[in-house]
């Protein structure tokens, strides 16, 4: 049973391909719920990025805080126009704050850091199939990959958190849920797909700082897309996100939902390029950029 409604964009799943990605994406339950790492909060990027070279995993919300994280998808030379027409096309969603040349492994975005290996964990994707979710990405990689940098909503919750809204998936010590919806983005080229994002509750009375503090950092995706009824967006049941983990919510909570990076891996399943790396939901890349760098000044 499919779990959102989908786009007319967006070619049909059939039950056994439903089936195969939940295989690919196993539910809470069947993993532990913990943060990454009590300590990883006060860590530096280039700490952070040494621990998971080294082989740490788990989601990255909250880890080196103050500093901005960034969505990974990389694509053959042969595309990359189109996914950067994508991206220009959607910038909700898809914020671009890097793009490398064909084959290069590092970003102006961090000295020294290797794309291939300083994230918790990639997705590797063939004909918009995925195949393997390794914590090395170098068996994969290939001269033609250009890699975009996008925005990562990570990045905003300092602001709301300083404000006093509660971040319940990271009190929970969970990966924040999303949700592939029923808007289609904008197509460009030969890439497709629907908009997807990222949920946090919000008690109501926390909602005009949630909504102003993010609204300030258009660059890590901005103010929310849309407060109350996930049905309004074709989402079905908020406790079986399509990425992440579900989240509890206490009484009286508002889903609030934000534009999601996620979104160009649902592009590339919808198009099926021959090849696409890309991070792990949840497990982004920690650059050097201070948040404070992507804030907008002089608006009250």
């Amino acid at each position: 049973m499919t779990r959102t409604p989908r786009t007319e964009d967006m070619p049909p799943r059939t039950e056994d391909r439903t089936r195969r990605t939940a295989d690919l994406m196993p539910r809470t339950e069947d993993r532990p719920v913990t943060a990454i790492d009590a300590r990883a909060h006060a860590w530096s990027p280039k700490t952070a990025r040494a621990r998971f070279r080294d082989g740490l995993a788990g989601p990255t919300a909250g880890v080196a805080a103050g500093h901005t994280q960034a969505n990974l998808v990389a694509v053959p030379a042969d595309w990359a126009y189109d996914m950067l027409l994508f991206c220009q096309r959607n910038p909700k969603p898809c914020p671009v704050l890097d793009v490398t040349d064909a084959g290069a492994t590092s970003t102006v975005l961090a000295d020294g850091a290797d794309l291939r290996t300083d994230l918790p964990r990639y997705r590797v994707w063939r004909d918009g199939e995925l195949v393997d979710e390794p914590a090395d990405a170098r068996a994969y990689w290939r001269a033609d990959l250009v890699s975009f940098l996008l925005g990562c909503s990570f990045t905003f919750e300092w602001a709301p958190a300083r404000a006093g809204v509660p971040i319940r998936h990271v009190e929970q010590g969970r990966n924040v849920p999303m949700y592939a919806t029923g808007r289609a983005c904008r197509s460009a080229g030969r890439l497709r797909g629907p908009m997807v994002v990222s949920m946090r509750p919000v008690p109501p009375e926390h909602l005009r700082a949630a909504i102003r503090e993010s609204g300030l950092l258009p660059a890590v995706h901005g103010g929310p897309v849309h407060c109350g009824d996930p049905a309004a967006l074709g989402i079905a049941d908020l406790d079986r996100p399509d990425f992440g983990d579900p989240v509890a919510l206490e009484d009286g909570d508002i889903p609030v939902f934000w534009a999601c990076g996620v979104t160009p891996q649902a592009a590339v399943m919808a198009s099926r390029p021959p090849v696409a790396l890309t991070h792990a939901p949840g497990r982004m890349f920690l650059t050097d950029a201070r948040d404070e760098q992507y804030r907008l000044v002089g608006i009250d």
